[in-house]
């Protein structure tokens, strides 16, 4: 079995549908999504749309983000659009064709499903973050869905679980790893990526927010080291290895210049 965290989507349809086929869950996996599927990005009905079909194919936990609450108390709550509206709201509602009217049945019935957070033995997974001396079923909806983390982070939780959040935008595109705390709200709506963490073993898939996968940065330099070398071999004829790689030096850095683009992580390997 394998368990994933998945960070803030916000909209970005064509990254949680690569995510998802890059993971190929089992029945057996388990995927936990820290909330926020909505606003900002501009496919939310599409991410809906694609969250309510993942229990289909694998065991998945949806908690609640910020945004969630501020839709359900603009549905249910009789609160005043406004704020949601100038926080990415707009985009959602687009995506809905204008009204909150024509929000499908289904998709109510997933808000309502979403849960406040999760424990395991080991780990607390919740929206935004946690007060350190309080239990956790006790954590206030300030430190539940709005406070950010800030340079100064919490020490770990009184419980001694460690916690996984999202909410608070990661500029890196990096996960946020401090052994007790986690943050695996990796910016991609605003151009990072959206990523999923496999909780046991730290690997992460990064897809930003064109459905583009993240490959990984010394495989790419290996691939391009490799084709340049490959062509002057071909054009050169045999050398000797120490002749040859002193030779391509040259060719190699100019290659890397020239493709650093590939060489980074700014779009899929053409």
């Amino acid at each position: 079995m394998r368990r994933f965290v998945i960070g803030d989507i916000h909209g970005c349809s064509k990254a949680l549908r690569t995510l998802l086929e890059s993971i190929s869950p089992t029945p057996d996996d388990q995927l936990v999504f820290l909330g926020d599927y909505i606003d900002r990005g501009p496919d939310s009905r599409g991410v809906i749309d694609l969250m309510i079909s993942v229990p289909k194919a694998t065991r998945m936990i949806a908690l609640r983000g910020n945004h969630e609450l501020m839709l359900m108390g603009i549905l249910f709550g009789g609160c005043s659009p406004d704020i949601w509206l100038q926080s990415g709201g707009a985009a959602t509602l687009a995506s809905y064709g204008g009204s909150l009217e024509r929000i499908p049945s289904s998709h109510i019935q997933f808000f309502h499903s979403l849960r406040a957070q999760y424990e395991t033995e080991r780990e607390l997974f919740i929206h935004a973050g946690y007060q350190p001396d309080v239990p956790c079923d006790r954590i206030d909806d300030a430190s539940r869905y709005w406070n950010h983390l800030t340079d100064e982070l919490p020490p770990p939780h009184c419980s001694g679980k460690r916690v996984i959040v999202g909410h608070t935008p990661q500029p890196s595109g990096r996960v946020l790893d401090r052994g007790h705390l986690v943050c695996v709200d990796t910016y991609c709506f605003g151009g990072g990526w959206l990523t999923a963490m496999n909780v046991d073993t730290g690997e992460c898939i990064q897809t930003n927010r064109h459905g583009h996968l993240k490959r990984d940065l010394s495989a790419r330099i290996a691939r391009i080291f490799s084709g340049v070398l490959g062509q002057k071999r071909r054009a050169d004829g045999p050398k000797s290895d120490q002749n040859h790689c002193q030779d391509a030096k040259p060719g190699f850095a100019a290659e890397v210049h020239r493709r650093r683009d590939v060489a980074t992580d700014n779009g899929p390997i053409p």
